[in-house]
């Protein structure tokens, strides 16, 4: 099997991923791309005639290689090296980096959905309020003090909550236009779990709608109940909202620029913010779909 395989620089070692393609006889030249490079390099690839890209990273780096091959006929192969790997875990890809390279061998394909924010397509989800605040100071942690990223975040929640404050936001969607004052907006590529044990998971990633939860106004302490309450499965009326069914959402907002976590990573955008689902847009080596049946706060 030939193809163009990318990997995010700082994930992995050029000869540990070589011998775990060739061991299942995958050819092809390894690259190692800048994590910020990889959506120009993949785009270039897709130019170029590549029909299958294999990219190798984090969610971020999955997020950038699908930016290019969402719509195209390049099938796309993860090989999960980041931190989390939520998009691989949801496919179902193995982790190992040898069983993920002969999953991509086996030549194994799904159609699933991908969703984007104003062109920029994300594969997991898309946040506005705390949570791309979190970001931006887990970032600037990891560059200045080389902390770890769980370590980073952990220390990004607590300063973030000590700032708490609330948006608001005009939402206009198939359902009509609303304005809500919230801490948070999250924006999924398909319906997430909230209840442990598998808060933030999904069941299938070819539903062709959006996940959107919006927390209602509350204070730091009323917000930390209300994430706890999820977590438990014994959300409130009271604690969100959520907006089923959507396949399109507007976001605005009455600032010039505003700052919205993609995948884990945060950029600046221009309000208004256009959320939408493509439906089976990206072709990915995964196992084949199982679904199980996972609940989620009703609509209020």
């Amino acid at each position: 099997m030939e193809a163009a395989i990318l990997i995010n620089e700082g994930k992995a070692d050029r000869a540990e991923v070589e011998k775990a393609l060739g061991s299942a006889g995958i050819s092809g030249a390894v690259e190692l791309v800048a994590g910020r490079r990889i959506a120009a390099r993949a785009k270039e690839l897709v130019k170029q005639g590549a029909k299958r890209i294999i990219v190798g990273g984090g969610d971020g780096s999955v997020g950038a290689a699908a930016q290019a091959v969402a719509g195209s006929d390049v099938t796309l192969g993860i090989l999960p090296l980041g931190t989390l790997n939520h998009f691989a875990r949801d496919l179902g890809i193995p982790f190992d980096l040898d069983q993920a390279a002969a999953l991509i061998a086996k030549g194994h394909t799904r159609s699933v959905d991908v969703a984007e924010v104003n062109g920029r397509t994300f594969v997991n989800n898309s946040a506005i309020g705390l949570y791309p605040l979190m970001v931006v100071d887990r970032e600037s942690q990891q560059h200045r003090l080389g902390r770890s990223k769980r370590l980073a975040m952990l220390v990004a929640s607590l300063r973030t909550l000590a700032k708490f404050h609330d948006h608001r936001l005009t939402l206009t969607s198939g359902e009509g236009r609303s304005v809500v004052d919230t801490p948070l907006l999250f924006v999924g590529n398909n319906d997430y779990s909230l209840a442990l044990p598998a808060a933030g998971r999904r069941e299938a990633l070819d539903d062709g709608r959006l996940c959107v939860l919006v927390m209602r106004k509350k204070g730091a302490a009323g917000f930390l109940a209300a994430t706890f309450r999820a977590l438990a499965g014994w959300t409130r009326r009271d604690d969100m909202v959520t907006m089923d069914g959507l396949t399109h959402l507007r976001v605005d907002i009455g600032r010039r620029h505003l700052t919205v976590s993609i995948d884990g990573e945060t950029v600046e955008m221009t309000p208004p913010l256009d959320y939408r689902i493509r439906p089976g847009a990206l072709r990915v080596h995964a196992p084949k779909a199982t679904r199980t049946r996972r609940g989620r706060p009703s609509k209020s």
